[in-house]
């Protein structure tokens, strides 16, 4: 049986495209960062794995560029770019606790699953406020964020979206779902 985590070699071929494409079309997001040597990180031994997260956040409409380079670890970081919260990671509940908690009218999954199930990370508070410097998100729509566990054991969970050219931070219990809501996801590779 195949790998599940693993991209064909076309799959391949047409996500690291479309990868390119990307890159080269907003500068601004990694300046500094040239694609050449991002696309050797991306095929080499690390590759495999993370080349199927990143083609699971494109499938679920993230749109990942690559937004920064850690230093210490070597890592290039992804991180959804998409105008809007990942139509395909919309009307699920914070976490997995949350999903049980409720007694009817359930969503499919929660962001802290389906982050997991994916390969990724959902954003943290920093994480959504650097990605919000390199232009306008979330402007119709909110995502999850990772929430402080002190926050999480009294039943809520904290999101962010873009209003009135401000970025917002809010509050809601973990079992709420909206359909303009989902969460935006991070991977160093």
């Amino acid at each position: 049986m195949a790998n599940k985590k693993k991209l064909s070699a076309k799959e391949s071929e047409e996500l690291l495209s479309t990868l390119k494409v990307r890159f080269e079309k907003n500068m601004n997001r990694h300046k500094g960062i040239d694609w050449a040597t991002v696309h050797n990180k991306l095929i080499a031994a690390a590759g495999a794995e993370k080349l199927w997260s990143l083609n699971e956040m494109e499938k679920t409409g993230g749109e990942p560029d690559v937004v920064g380079f850690d230093k210490k670890t070597g890592e290039f970081i992804f991180i959804d770019c998409s105008a809007e919260s990942p139509k395909g990671r919309r009307s699920i509940c914070y976490d997995h606790e949350a999903l049980e908690a409720r007694k009817e009218h359930k969503p499919n999954d929660s962001a802290i699953q389906m982050a997991f199930d994916m390969g990724i990370e959902i954003l943290t508070e920093e994480e959504y406020r650097h990605l919000q410097k390199l232009g306008n998100f979330d402007t119709k729509t909110s995502s999850w964020v990772k929430t402080p566990s002190d926050i999480r054991k009294l039943g809520g969970a904290i999101f962010c979206d873009r209003r009135y050219n401000t970025v917002f931070m809010y509050h809601n219990g973990a079992e709420s779902y909206y359909a303009a809501r989902g969460f935006r996801g991070s991977l160093r590779v």
